[in-house]
């Protein structure tokens, strides 16, 4: 729920407003280029490979590539940013598990430890609570 301080001239938006609108450009942005990644460089059959190979069903590549890419513009956009954030959320703690849990803590590590998809699910979780944010299409 976007909230605004409706004491102050044209309604600016709040800090936290403006926080929740940086958050979702920012990851976003993130999450359309990881899928544009599985897309041009990994391949979605090679994605769909690699899910096969950790053990998973390789149809859950093709649909991680369209829930990064979908959710991605989605938040960009301010639609639904409480749902696709917390969608977003099993996707990266299970990137953490499958794709980089035997790696280590670091993202430094050989591979890419699971530091930074946990913290990115963090982040989304946070969003989650935050709402839309300013300048959202789906302002109430």
């Amino acid at each position: 729920m976007t909230t605004y301080d409706t004491t102050a001239p044209l309604a600016r938006p709040t800090n936290a407003d403006l926080a929740a609108l940086i958050l979702r450009v920012s990851t976003g942005v993130w999450f359309i280029a990881h899928a544009w990644m599985k897309i041009a460089v990994f391949t979605p059959a090679g994605t769909a490979g690699y899910f096969a190979s950790i053990g998973l069903p390789g149809f859950l590549g093709y649909l991680t590539i369209a829930v990064e890419l979908l959710g991605g513009l989605a938040l960009i956009a301010g639609l639904y940013t409480r749902a696709i954030s917390l969608v977003m959320v099993p996707v990266l703690l299970g990137a953490a598990w499958f794709g980089h849990g035997a790696n280590g803590f670091f993202f430094s590590n050989p591979n890419g430890g699971w530091e930074y998809p946990v913290l990115w699910a963090i982040v989304m979780a946070a969003l989650a609570l935050l709402g839309n944010g300013a300048y959202a299409i789906a302002r109430r």
